[in-house]
């Protein structure tokens, strides 16, 4: 075979991989936002028109090419199996939109010129029954549906590194304002395909095209300004002091937590350092201060020493005190809880987490994975908790500070939960109107110096523009900050350090348009999806009634 031909041959595929990777170094810790659009474009340019088989298959090549380094971190300690069977999991999801993709562009337009080719813009003779234009939505819409798909099943699904939580650092951030994750992935695949449609069309001349093309992107990207709310001040609320420890680990991996006591004297010792800053510098409107996830792996409703290291730390800041605990309930069984924990004693109040993560927190099938990969005995055997959280916290008295002392609510996530749309969407709902603050409970210590951190930073960031909610996101070893309502951070931390930081926060009331909403952009993205499938299942009938001479 002539190098030509290899050349020809190898085109497309590695087009697919490159659109891949693509999409993967527009997440942290890369941040190349822009390059998402660009993945998003390469691949429906290698697709385009090619059926469903090659759909697939090139499908497969982009999603490896994204999920494998972008979920590079799940095999940090318990090895390559299972980091790559993720992968490759998240990958069939794209394999599926792209042979869908790739099907129907064929069956719509049908008949126009280079039915083979990536032909784009004028429609040539029969033009398609919806037209190109409207065909060119499959991509935009495909990726809402792909990603509501992984999102969802099975297991719950897995809704990590979706094209929207790459735009943290990008201009289309404040769309989420709008239409939340679904919002932002739908635009920003948009983004792409105008791409594709101008660069194909500069190529042929076709300057009417690629005008068209080029406003579109300009557009797009001059809509989120319209998205942000005005800078005012809330009546309903005023900023309140919260404190983070973030108190590390003895050493990363999945023994990260074999010395117990080591990692909850950490965080005790950390409130206490923090105590005495709070002291130092006059912070007497301090009304709430937060442990991550896994702070304290001795349960301290059977643990009398764990319970009063607990409330050792509670006495020096003298406020709530928010904490990250497993619990040794129900029986045989565990559960991952926040507990809040009040100055002068008292039962806490809890949170059990709704969504335990399979193969983490628990394993399906145990028995039958167990034989691929020891570290599957290595997962936790976690209930889901029925409820949920809101904890209602005392802002600071009158005459202490700035705050006041009307109440606000803390709406507690654990983990992964952050990525998922519909629990922080409940959260938020189930505050009602009073002002609150969302808290991100998380433990990264088993992922390494890798980008999980900064990855679930940038699922909060979103969430905090999403929602229009002040969010603290606390993690045992880093990354923990402060985001208010526009996505923008203060008080960030590094990895695998023990620090304090103390931040104002503004509990919010307003309702943002995503709240509104709720699912039904992504429904409706996904019915829009299932209707040009539908059209493109009976095009022909539809083309051959169109032909027809009236009668």
């Amino acid at each position: 075979m002539r190098v030509p031909s290899l050349i020809r041959y190898a085109a497309r595929p590695l087009g697919a991989v490159a659109g891949g990777v693509a999409v993967w170094l527009s997440f942290p810790t890369h941040d190349l936002w822009w390059l998402a659009p660009v993945g998003v474009a390469l691949l429906a340019a290698v697709t385009w028109r090619r059926g469903f088989r090659a759909g697939f298959g090139l499908g497969m090549l982009a999603g490896w090419g994204y999920f494998i380094p972008t979920l590079s971190w799940s095999g940090t300690y318990v090895g390559a199996l299972p980091w790559l069977a993720l992968a490759t999991l998240q990958a069939l999801y794209v394999a599926v939109m792209s042979a869908l993709v790739g099907w129907a562009s064929r069956r719509l337009l049908a008949g126009t010129e280079n039915s083979q080719s990536c032909s784009f813009g004028r429609g040539g003779r029969g033009g398609g029954p919806v037209g190109a234009w409207a065909a060119y939505l499959l991509v935009p819409l495909g990726w809402v549906a792909q990603e509501m798909a992984r999102s969802t099943t099975p297991w719950g699904g897995f809704p990590w590194a979706r094209l929207a939580f790459g735009q943290a650092n990008g201009p289309l951030l404040p769309l989420a304002r709008w239409g939340g994750a679904p919002g932002v992935t739908f635009v920003t695949a948009l983004l792409g395909m105008l791409l594709l449609v101008g660069a194909l069309a500069l190529t042929r001349r076709r300057r009417v095209t690629v005008a068209a093309a080029a406003v579109g992107v300009m557009l797009l990207l001059q809509l989120p300004r319209a998205a942000v709310p005005p800078e005012v001040q809330y009546a309903v609320s005023v900023s309140e002091r919260i404190g983070l420890i973030q108190g590390n680990v003895p050493k990363a991996g999945l023994d990260f937590n074999a010395e117990r006591r080591a990692v909850l004297d950490n965080h005790v010792r950390g409130t206490e350092t923090f105590a005495a800053q709070a002291r130092q510098n006059g912070w007497k409107d301090l009304s709430l201060v937060v442990w991550p996830e896994n702070s304290s792996d001795i349960d301290p409703f059977r643990n009398t020493d764990a319970a009063a290291q607990i409330q050792r730390a509670v006495d020096a800041v003298d406020v709530p005190l928010v904490v990250g605990a497993v619990l040794a309930e129900p029986v045989d069984h565990n559960s991952n809880v926040s507990l809040l924990y009040r100055p002068g004693g008292g039962e806490p109040e809890r949170y059990t987490k709704l969504h335990p993560v399979p193969f983490a927190e628990y394993i399906p099938y145990r028995d039958f994975f167990s034989r691929f990969s020891p570290a599957a005995e290595l997962a936790g055997n976690f209930v889901a908790g029925d409820e949920i959280g809101v904890f209602e916290v005392q802002g600071s008295a009158p005459g202490r500070g700035t705050a006041t002392d009307k109440a606000y609510a803390v709406l507690p996530t654990i983990c992964f939960e952050v990525a998922y749309d519909g629990l922080i969407r409940d959260s938020v709902a189930a505050a009602g109107s009073t002002p609150s603050v969302l808290l991100v409970q998380t433990n990264n210590a088993t992922f390494g110096f890798s980008a999980e951190s900064e990855q679930q930073f940038a699922i909060s960031r979103l969430r905090a523009v999403e929602h229009g909610r002040h969010v603290v996101h606390v993690s045992t070893v880093g990354v923990s900050g402060f985001i208010d309502d526009r996505g923008r951070v203060t008080g960030k931390t590094g990895l695998f350090t023990a620090e304090q930081r103390a931040g104002l926060v503004q509990p919010m009331a307003q309702s943002s348009l995503a709240d509104r909403l709720g699912s039904w952009p992504e429904r409706g993205a996904v019915l829009g999806f299932v209707v040009l499938l539908g059209l493109a299942l009976n095009s022909r009938a539809i083309r051959k009634r169109a032909t027809q001479p009236a009668r």
